[in-house]
């Protein structure tokens, strides 16, 4: 395994038309029984497993490119390569490969596969039209060349005749030198045909002709002929913009040449693929597979010999992070970085692992700090852009580092990275930040500090560049990708430093913008939709949803830790302030925070909730909404229906105890009143139960406790039904009900209120089977009172208030 001539990465080809890399191992040719042929197999240098087993196949096109890639398709949609890491192994295998299928190893390519109907169209062509005869390279040859060119791309036959004659006459280096002189001649027609020629050799999607075009002779030329497009009334100026408007900046001297022409052959091949040649149609889109692979192979190599180079990086970190660099050089060498992390991305996964702790320790997270916080709004969106490659590679590894940063400081350093929030600041984004003076953010602040600042500080009216660093925070503080085994203590550790560090700066705004809710009591009824504690800027408004849809992520996600905070910070009544505000995006995600933590149906929350009644600003934004069918209308039912359906019972007694009567009149959903059934079913079940704890046991009374008590009731029935209080008192509190019971199980008079005199008969327990007069036993009215009005609730008295309904838009808000 040794052997480095054999060392080979395998690709397939995905839907998308890019190379996926399936891994690096060993190839080699040898007979497979099992498919009956001699086969390519390559087994990974890791740990030996089967990355390919191929048999080659007589009817197999394979293809050699670039002298170290063998490609070929096996399948409809399904294409191979084997990349070389040594040219003489790769000649070892096309050799093997073209003595399996009868061939000469001088040729590109073996064969093209073609279709019944096309083998059959082509074996009825005249026995002179199997060879492609190019007509002389002649300036009055072209337009017959150009036909030529175009006729034989619906064939896969004649496209590789074709390209072997380009080749073998060394034909494409003279037609470039007819441009020349159709250029220095002015000659339109003639370069409209070479326009039509160049595309069209293009389209061949030969490696072999791209090796001559792109070179560096001839790819000038090239791109002067693909100016002069027949379409174009005059011709662009693609070669103008490569050499005097592109400029090839090296931030370190590259002293490989071989290495710059690299770079150079690249970025011109991606600018014909992108800019020049026009989007392929559906019959086209495969025309083009080789240039992309072209490039594609490019980046790999431009990637692995900037790393072979141990001094190049070394040298360009070093001036990254110093501070005599000038800002122009440091922006470069930042926009160098993206690219070349941009160009990592081809690596396969092995490779891309030690690119980026390369990286790491090198330095990279210590330099995006600094450069991140740089006023150069393309060096922040540059550094950005490193800073997500580095989340998606290993969110793991930038935690890592951030956790340690309290540590490399002093005390003091570490108080100040909190920010500091004026009570009576209020945040405003018109000057480009949300951090105002109130809030002290010190110089020696935290990586991920720094991201947040850069979140509420985005100038961008879209907030383009927030919603990219609230996805990078997502990923960093979501528990689903800290369960590596090697760091188990990693979920807790890290999530007990962002709630201490850096939840204070991410919540920031929010505080500040609903800081005076106090005040808001004040204002005259109708007035909440211009409250001025809400945003009312639509930047702002971004901002804060942003902010809440992270914390209702963390509600989602973080038990423990969001919910220490919620209760100490009494964030939900701050968040519920934006329920008045004019922007409904920003109301809903209020909505959207509260029905998260309700969903969790966790007593300390809803305790929490009741103790502050919370609900009363949500109710006051249905009622505000009024008959508007809306999104608000719909989500705030729902929110009230989940209660309903899910039985929450400490709430559904709450909502009805302090909220049923404003909420009764709303009859075009059954919400309301399904809630209130649910809360007289739960009374009915408590009285029940308190009513069997006091029952006496029927066999255990003698004849005369039971003459006297049948005596009682029937003197008593018409008193106690009176005295039962009607509906709209309903309901009566728990409280009341349960000391009437006790006032009665100690011998409590219910008429004159004095206590009776003491005798083993009203001492007696519910269970006590004594036979006692009955003239020495208390008279119990007011217990028997209590319990036909708290059990006996007809149906029917809903109906009573009926008719003193009010138009939904009439609706009083609550505390008014």
């Amino acid at each position: 395994m040794s052997d480095t001539r054999r060392r080979v990465k395998v690709y397939t080809l995905n839907e998308d038309r890019q190379w996926d890399d399936r891994g690096t191992g060993h190839v080699s040719s040898t007979f497979v029984e099992r498919l009956k042929g001699i086969s390519l197999l390559v087994r990974a240098e890791s740990d030996g497993s089967l990355l390919l087993e191929s048999k080659i196949s007589p009817n197999t096109a394979y293809q050699k490119q670039q002298d170290t890639l063998i490609v070929w398709s096996e399948a409809e949609n399904y294409d191979l390569a084997l990349s070389f890491q040594e040219k003489a192994g790769c000649d070892e295998i096309w050799e093997k490969i073209c003595q399996v299928q009868g061939k000469d190893p001088a040729l590109e390519i073996t064969q093209d596969p073609i279709d019944e109907s096309e083998e059959e169209r082509f074996e009825e062509m005249p026995e002179t039209s199997h060879l492609v005869e190019l007509p002389v390279c002649e300036l009055t040859r072209l337009e017959e060349i150009a036909d030529l060119v175009t006729s034989v791309l619906s064939s896969p036959i004649r496209r590789e005749k074709l390209a072997l004659a380009l080749m073998s006459e060394g034909y494409i280096k003279k037609l470039l030198q007819l441009f020349q002189v159709c250029e220095d001649l002015d000659n339109r027609e003639g370069l409209h045909h070479l326009y039509e020629i160049v595309r069209g050799v293009l389209f061949l999607n030969k490696a072999a002709l791209f090796e001559v075009m792109f070179s560096d002779d001839c790819i000038m030329d090239v791109v002067g002929c693909l100016e002069y497009d027949p379409a174009l009334v005059q011709p662009k100026r693609h070669r103008e913009f490569l050499t005097k408007t592109a400029k090839f900046k090296e931030v370190i001297p590259i002293t490989d040449s071989e290495l710059r022409q690299k770079i150079h052959q690249t970025y011109r091949v991606q600018y014909i693929q992108d800019i020049i040649l026009p989007t392929p149609s559906v019959f086209e889109e495969n025309f083009l597979s080789t240039l992309t692979s072209f490039i594609f192979f490019n980046k790999v190599e431009i990637v692995s010999m900037l790393q072979e180079d141990e001094k190049f990086l070394t040298e360009v970190f070093a001036q990254l992070t110093d501070e005599a660099t000038e800002d122009s050089k440091r922006r470069e060498l930042v926009n160098f970085f993206k690219e070349f992390c941009a160009f990592s991305q081809t690596l396969q996964p092995q490779n891309r692992d030690v690119f980026f702790k390369t990286l790491a320790n090198l330095g990279i997270l210590p330099a995006l700090e600094i450069v991140m916080g740089m006023d150069d709004l393309q060096v922040r969106a540059a550094a950005t852009d490193i800073f997500s490659y580095l989340v998606e590679f290993s969110p793991s590894m930038v935690r890592e580092f951030v956790m340690q940063e309290p540590q490399q400081t002093d005390d003091v350093s570490r108080d100040m990275a909190a920010v500091c929030v004026d009570t009576q600041t209020r945040v405003s984004l018109t000057s480009g930040c949300g951090l105002t003076d109130g809030m002290c953010v010190p110089q020696d602040v935290l990586l991920i500090n720094v991201v947040i600042k850069q979140m509420i500080c985005d100038s961008d009216p879209e907030l383009g560049g927030a919603v990219q660093l609230m996805g990078l925070l997502r990923t960093l503080i979501d528990p689903e990708n800290m369960l590596a085994p090697t760091n188990k203590t990693e979920k807790t550790e890290f999530l007990s430093f962002f709630y201490k560090y850096c939840m204070q700066v991410l919540t920031a705004p929010l505080l500040a913008n609903t800081a005076d809710e106090k005040n808001s009591k004040d204002l005259p009824e109708g007035s909440t939709k211009i409250n001025p504690v809400c945003p009312d800027n639509f930047q702002t408004a971004q901002l804060l949803a942003l902010i809440l849809e992270l914390l209702t992520f963390c509600v989602e996600h973080h038990t423990y830790h969001i919910k220490t905070y919620i209760m100490n910070k009494d964030l939900l009544r701050r968040v519920l302030v934006l329920m008045n505000s004019k922007h409904t995006f920003l109301a809903l995600c209020a909505l959207r925070f509260m029905r998260r933590i309700i969903g969790l149906k966790d007593e300390y929350y809803n305790r929490y909730i009741i103790k502050g009644n919370l609900f009363e600003p949500v109710i006051n934004a249905l009622l505000d909404n009024g008959t508007r069918y809306n999104l608000l209308n719909s989500a705030i039912i729902e929110l009230f229906e989940f209660i309903k359906v899910e039985d929450i019972k400490s709430l559904i007694a709450h909502i009805v105890d302090n909220f049923y009567k404003t909420l009764e009149t709303i009859e075009y959903v059954q919400t309301f009143k399904g809630l209130k059934g649910r809360y007289e079913q739960e009374k009915d079940r408590q009285t029940q139960r308190l009513n069997s704890r006091y029952r006496r046991d029927a066999r255990s009374l003698d004849e005369d406790e039971e003459m006297w008590f049948n005596d009682d009731e029937d003197d008593e029935e018409g008193e106690a039904v009176e005295k039962s209080r009607p509906e709209e008192d309903f309901p009566e509190s728990y409280g009341k009900y349960m000391e009437a019971k006790k006032g009665a199980a100690n011998g409590t008079n219910g008429a004159n209120g004095k206590p009776a005199a003491t005798s083993p008969s009203s001492a007696a327990t519910p269970n006590n089977g004594s036979s006692a007069k009955t003239a020495a036993l208390p008279s119990p009215p007011v217990v028997k009172t209590g319990l036909v009005g708290l059990v006996d609730y007809p149906d029917d008295e809903d109906e009573e208030d009926e008719d003193e309904e009010q138009s939904p838009r009439k609706r009083p808000r609550l505390g008014s």
